[in-house]
């Protein structure tokens, strides 16, 4: 600790009103430093933290939290806010287990006033939390920071009207920095770039009515009515669309500048009614690499400071994502009909590739799953093949879309799950783990879980060639190994694959828990165990027959997935067993009943048992509890070698 720096003697953001401008700028510079150094180290989502360094002192200068409330929308830009919350000494543990998490999170500390990781929900929130104020009749002030990205959500404008509709006081502050994870896209964005563009919003934005009222055009448009006025005021004026929603506009206002943004604040709390500080901010600043690449510095790995390099040679094998990018761009070289859809995440989802190929093939539709799946469904109905490539925690915003747009329909939309499963630093608001459970049950989808980047590029295929909706989940991070396929086969439906054969229990799995039952199958084995592995590849259709060949044939079936337990792929054999009347003894292995913190994925996966010593020792622990052996290798079971894995 060194004993001349600010930032270790904030305990709380009451000390931040002491310090003059000299030190508020001191402090800056050390915040920043802190975040560079701390995220060289852990990873984590940078670019947006250096952006909102001065804009969190303002804020936090200007209230008295914890007793007032700031809600930060996505809270992937709430470190800087943790810093100066009590949480300095322990930030170097951001994202690790047990340590400081990258989002905000109320049982973290008591500034932390809701536990965030989606975007565009903020002003919903902050609205409730301003109802129940005056409900109480308190007096806290409420405020939502949320970016110019997360405005591009649905929810944010159904929220902004009702907020004008109710007229409760409340402050909005809208950190422009241009970007969401990649450069905004839509009508949204235009606008705001001509308010922060036009060199004459600020002498319009004060002077603007009086100038109005000392011209014989204004004391005429006066006297004709307000009207005229107001439809001269939407011509000049900056923010008249949050103006005309009921929301009073201040701005745009530098965003890095601590004064300015403290006296906002300050003036904004005291209207009696909603108010929309309109902040512009630069996305990465104080870093020079994050500055020119905020894209790549908005969620990073560890890296070098002086370089801004990621740490570390890049792996020979591809991840999943890239395993999808290239399949897609292939597939689209020989089927015109075939559109790429993101939400606001090009090149997370991997298809950057695709729209530098495809332009006029890719949408990319901001934060906004439900009009991505609705987008998708209207593409389909118009002869097109819309693949809409979403993260597994994010898919589940456009549930209703994917029920009544695209299933209802029948509908040839393949949605392509990245992350799914347990996702690692980032924690539990965004691991991928509900997506087996919610997608399972809805009519007329097909579900596949591909366990290698073979079965990837061989499940996009067997989906495009569908004739319905087909979802594909696969996990973050690199593949096995196994070789990619230069022509692509259309997979049987509901058709599962044996790869390993044995005669005491008969691992069921699918997609990253294959490879991890064929690693505790040779554990077994050690231990005199023999044990069949099965890449069911299907979760919805799932292969009957040979569920009911395993149950036949072992003494025990054990389902695996990187899923929650509750009406997963588990749930799914237990269903089938049922139909068929077979009374087989069955252990579940998956995802518990529970949010599971954040940590380095491994980790996790050891702590809820889902790795081969893990699935060994849940095994052997069963097995106990199991009668004796049965009849095996005379069962039947072995008698359609068509499910064999070639080779």
């Amino acid at each position: 600790m060194d004993p001349g720096r600010i930032l270790d003697s904030i305990q709380s953001p009451e000390q931040l009103r002491e310090l003059d401008e000299a030190a508020l700028s001191k402090l800056a510079s050390e915040i920043r430093a802190e975040l560079i150094g701390t995220v060289a180290r852990t990873g984590g989502h940078l670019a947006p933290n250096l952006g909102v360094v001065e804009l969190t002192l303002g804020i936090h200068r200007a209230l008295d939290c914890p007793r007032d409330k700031i809600i930060w929308d996505v809270g992937h830009q709430s470190y800087v806010h943790k810093l100066v919350t009590g949480r300095a000494e322990r930030f170097g543990t951001l994202r690790q287990y047990g340590g400081v998490c990258g989002f905000p999170k109320r049982s973290e500390s008591p500034y932390d006033s809701f536990d965030t990781g989606h975007a565009s929900n903020s002003l919903s929130i902050a609205l409730g939390l301003a109802a129940a104020r005056e409900a109480a009749r308190g007096d806290e002030c409420i405020v939502a920071v949320i970016g110019d990205g997360s405005m591009t959500g649905g929810m944010a404008f159904e929220a902004l009207n009702h907020i004008g509709h109710l007229g409760m006081p409340l402050v909005i502050v809208l950190n422009d920095n241009e970007m969401s994870i990649a450069e905004n896209v839509g009508a949204l964005a235009s606008y705001l770039a001509r308010v922060r563009l036009d060199p004459r919003y600020n002498r319009l934005r004060d002077d603007v009515e009086s100038a109005l009222a000392r011209t014989r055009l204004g004391a005429a448009m006066v006297a004709a009515g307000e009207a005229a006025k107001e439809s001269v005021k939407q011509l000049l004026v900056p923010g008249m669309l949050f103006e005309e929603l009921g929301l009073k506009y201040v701005g745009p206002i530098d965003g890095h500048n601590v004064a300015a943004v403290q006296s906002a604040v300050t003036r904004a709390r005291q209207v009696d009614g909603p108010v929309i500080i309109h902040a512009v901010t630069r996305k990465g600043s104080g870093y020079e690499h994050a500055e020119a690449k905020p894209d790549a510095f908005h969620g990073i790995g560890p890296f070098s400071v002086e370089t801004g390099k990621a740490n570390g040679g890049g792996s020979e094998v591809l991840s999943y994502t890239e395993v999808f990018s290239n399949a897609l761009v292939t597939e689209a070289r020989h089927d015109e009909r075939i559109v790429a859809i993101t939400a606001a995440m090009p090149a997370g989802t991997g298809l950057d590739r695709f729209a530098e190929l495809y332009p006029e093939r890719f949408f990319d539709v901001g934060i906004a799953e439900q009009h991505a799946v609705g987008l998708a469904a209207g593409l389909a109905l118009g002869g097109r093949r819309p693949v809409v490539a979403i993260y597994s925690t994010f898919l589940q915003r456009a549930y209703d879309q994917v029920i009544m747009d695209v299933a209802l329909q029948n509908l040839p939309v393949v949605f392509c799950i990245d992350r799914a499963g347990l996702v690692g630093e980032d924690g539990p608001t965004h691991h991928g783990v509900f997506d087996l459970s919610y997608l399972r049950a809805v009519p007329n989808l097909m579900v596949m879980a591909p366990s290698s980047e073979r079965e990837l590029v061989n499940a996009l295929h067997t989906a495009l060639a569908a004739g319905g909706p087909v979802a594909i989940r696969y996990p973050r991070g690199g593949g096995i190994g196994a070789p990619v396929p230069e022509h692509p086969v259309v997979l049987e439906a509901g058709r599962g694959q044996i790869l390993r054969e044995g005669d005491d229990v008969a691992l069921l799995a699918v997609g990253r828990m294959v490879a991890m039952a064929e690693t505790a199958a040779e554990m077994l084995d050690a231990d005199g165990v023999s044990a069949t592995v099965i890449d069911m590849r299907w979760v919805k259709p799932i292969d009957l027959e040979l569920i009911s060949e395993a149950a036949r044939g072992h003494r025990l079936l054990v389902t695996l997935e990187e899923n929650t337990g509750l009406g997963g792929f588990g749930a799914a054999v237990l269903e089938a067993l049922a139909d068929l009347g077979s009374e087989a003894s069955v252990l579940r292995l998956a995802i518990p009943d529970c949010f599971v913190t954040h940590g380095v994925t491994g980790k996790l996966m050891a702590e809820v048992g889902l790795t081969p010593e893990g699935i060994r020792g849940a095994v052997l622990g069963r097995l106990l509890e199991v009668p004796g052996t049965t009849a095996r290798k005379d069962s039947g079971y072995d008698a359609n070698p068509s499910r064999r894995r070639p080779g």
